[in-house]
């Protein structure tokens, strides 16, 4: 059955430099979001392909992306003042689709992570079908703590696209709407108000978030 991809194009530019959405900027020949939609487009049993973004640049958002959809479509839905209420606004579109059976699962994605590549979307889509939720992580090495100490060697850092059954997510944001909860990205919510385990992906640093000027030119030299 197919899924349905969610990318959040919502945020701001501050610490990368930019006097506009920083998934606007220019990567290589494209923007910075048009790396993550196209390679979600790309992706095995992907139905629908929806971007999120801040009031007022759904047109902006548009035509950045046009050069490069070719005959796809993507959907352009309107965020909200948090990433979570963003994802409720996206989850909430999709609610028709979700109550009829479909799309089975959703992923949802960081569009300031322009090298996810289409593999790391269909491996968490599969573990997600397969277990109810899933995460792609990356180990970390060689971090301290703030007082100094080494921290343990095992500990992983959380990227995106994280996978989720459908029914069961828009279920988890509908009973996080309703208690007033505001979760710091997906597997928040879905921790919080789902049973279901959540299954560890493998993934790697090369999956990295454009935060500061300086990864800009480091996303380019990867991808």
């Amino acid at each position: 059955m197919p899924a349905a991809v969610v990318i959040l194009a919502a945020g701001a530019g501050a610490r990368v430099g930019a006097g506009s959405n920083k998934v606007l900027l220019p990567l290589g020949d494209r923007p910075v979001l048009a790396w993550s939609v196209r390679d979600a487009l790309a992706a095995a049993d992907v139905r629908r392909v929806l971007v999120v973004v801040r009031a007022g640049e759904a047109d902006a958002v548009g035509e950045a992306l046009a050069p490069v959809l070719g005959d796809a479509e993507v959907g352009i839905v309107e965020g909200g003042a948090t990433r979570h209420a963003s994802e409720w606004s996206a989850l909430q579109a999709l609610a028709p689709e979700i109550d009829a059976g479909a799309v089975d699962v959703v992923a949802i994605h960081d569009g300031a992570r322009p090298l996810a590549g289409t593999a790391l979307f269909e491996s968490t889509i599969a573990a997600a079908r397969e277990t109810g939720g899933a995460i792609p992580g990356v180990r970390l090495p060689g971090l301290l703590a703030l007082d100094g100490r080494a921290l343990p060697a095992e500990l992983d850092g959380v990227q995106t696209p994280q996978a989720f059954r459908a029914p069961d997510l828009l279920a988890a944001y509908a009973a996080a709407a309703a208690d007033g909860f505001d979760g710091t990205d997906t597997a928040a919510c879905w921790s919080r108000y789902s049973d279901l385990p959540v299954a560890a992906v493998p993934s790697s640093a090369t999956n990295l978030k454009i935060t500061f000027p300086e990864d800009l030119e480091l996303a380019l030299r990867l991808g």
